[in-house]
């Protein structure tokens, strides 16, 4: 399979799932039913299940600090989105079009990134480490 159509999968499962949990659940669930049901009509309605099934699912774990579950839920959609954009390669405008309209509705994530780095040397080892990029010049 085309890179790009993974990624378009990828992208679209992440993206479900996030949204999943927040105010903007509806529109989502809705637009992604709404490929379904233009593309392949006979799977919606059991695509609309699965996916208020999984929503529930992801609020029970978030509310069980299970930080699994949200992960196997987004790699789940992404295989359901990448086999519907292998049998029906013309969904991917759409998708690419509705990930666009989501896109504003993702919520934000921080900025900065915390760091713990811990290291040993001894005898006359070294230890070279960085937080971002590092660049080591030794002669």
């Amino acid at each position: 399979m085309d890179p790009h159509m993974v990624e378009l999968a990828r992208s679209a499962g992440t993206t479900m799932v996030t949204l999943m949990a927040t105010q903007a659940w509806e529109s989502t669930r809705d637009g992604v039913v709404g490929l379904w049901r233009r593309f392949q009509p006979d799977r919606a309605d059991g695509v609309r299940e699965e996916l208020e099934a999984g929503r529930a699912d992801l609020l029970l774990a978030r509310e069980a600090g299970d930080t699994e579950s949200e992960a196997e839920l987004a790699a789940e959609w992404q295989g359901r989105v990448r086999r519907l954009l292998n049998a029906q390669p013309e969904v991917a405008a759409e998708l690419r079009s509705l990930l666009a309209e989501l896109a504003p509705r993702m919520p934000q994530t921080p900025s900065v990134v915390e760091v713990h780095q811990r290291a040993e040397a001894s005898g006359s080892g070294r230890v070279y480490q960085a937080g971002r990029d590092q660049h080591i010049t030794e002669r």
